[in-house]
């Protein structure tokens, strides 16, 4: 994946983390074609960035405030 896909992709987990959207880590790499491991490193840059990213178990999310 080169750095252009991996900012599209990061875009992408921040426009489904606002809509409560994202699934579960392993759904999410399923849909990319990644692992749930780089979807995990993915959501940490995200946090280090400054965004509040967090994922709830009761909906099953990542979830954007």
């Amino acid at each position: 994946m080169n750095k252009i896909q991996r900012e599209g992709l990061k875009e992408a987990i921040l426009s489904l983390a606002a809509l409560k959207g994202t699934g579960t880590p392993v759904s999410m790499a399923r849909r990319y074609g990644i692992s749930t491991r780089t979807i995990k490193r993915m959501v940490r840059e995200l946090r280090r960035e400054g965004h509040n990213i967090w994922y709830s178990i009761h909906r099953r999310t990542y979830v954007l405030d």
